[in-house]
């Protein structure tokens, strides 16, 4: 496994893979890797790449000024024995102030589909997210990106940038990783003491309640929404939103839906947790 440093090398390593005949995958993550991004390599790896990119990169641009840049897990050495265990075949962990140069200036935004749900309580947060997104593709060259579907409204985002851009990238969703009990894999995780581990399982109670109900014929939006909201009331200390939109545009659905998601974002101590179930 290749770990390099400078952006540029990065670029020629992928280039050079390419000129081999290689499919390139990319996986960009903020590092503090669990399995859901480790999954992540091996959907790459299903899609026909042969040689997996991954990026390790805590983007300051993301996270507002009262976020929790500061104390976001930093694991590189177990990061990268996590990748040489899953067969990666480039690391990108940049240096300092190697993604944004002295005098950077530009930022790549995207429109209405930001404007809903992580857009409103983080407002700054998705144009941080598409300027490095659209950086690391720029550095990557044609490839399969992979995300995972957890953070599901940047999924989309993403999806939309790539479109509207036309960048030579395929883009994919990887479905959401959950422990044994229901608890989507985060990075965050492990900021929670054991009762408050115990009491963010209101969500995928909330979820699973609204999944059963829709299967049983539940096609409600506001019915399936409060289905949702009464376990995450009872066990959260605060909520962001419970919302049924589109799976698409992201819009909010008014009645009856044929098929939606339903995204939640959510607070317990000092944590702030997201999570979503499609429903089709």
């Amino acid at each position: 496994m290749q770990v390099v440093r400078d952006p540029k090398a990065f670029r020629e390593a992928c280039e050079a893979a390419r000129v081999r005949g290689e499919r390139v995958g990319l996986v960009p993550t903020m590092g503090a890797l669990h399995e859901g991004h480790l999954s992540l390599v091996d959907r790459a790896r299903s899609e026909g790449a042969t040689f997996v990119a991954l990026t390790i990169f805590v983007n300051p641009l993301q996270f507002a000024a009262h976020e929790d840049l500061g104390r976001y897990p930093r694991t590189l050495e177990a990061d990268l024995e996590a990748c040489r265990s899953r067969g990666v075949d480039l690391v990108l962990v940049p240096e300092d102030g190697s993604m944004y140069p002295p005098g950077f200036q530009t930022e790549v935004a995207v429109g209405g589909i930001t404007k809903r749900w992580e857009g409103v309580h983080r407002p700054s947060h998705f144009a941080g997210v598409t300027t490095v997104v659209c950086k690391l593709f720029a550095l990557t060259g044609p490839c399969v990106a992979v995300f995972g579907r957890k953070d599901y409204q940047q999924w989309r985002v993403i999806e939309r940038m790539t479109l509207d851009l036309d960048l030579p990238i395929e883009v994919i969703g990887h479905p959401i990783v959950r422990e044994e009990d229901g608890l989507a894999l985060s990075s965050r995780n492990r900021y929670l003491s054991p009762e408050e581990r115990t009491r963010a399982l209101g969500i995928a109670r909330g979820l699973h309640a609204a999944n059963e109900a829709w299967r049983a014929g539940m096609r409600d939006a506001d019915a399936l929404a409060a289905i949702v909201r009464g376990p995450v009331e009872a066990a959260f200390d605060s909520i962001d939103y419970v919302a049924v939109a589109s799976p698409r545009s992201l819009e909010p659905i008014d009645g009856s839906a044929t098929e939606a998601v339903i995204l939640v974002a959510a607070h317990v101590g000092r944590t702030r947790l997201i999570d979503n179930l499609e429903l089709a």
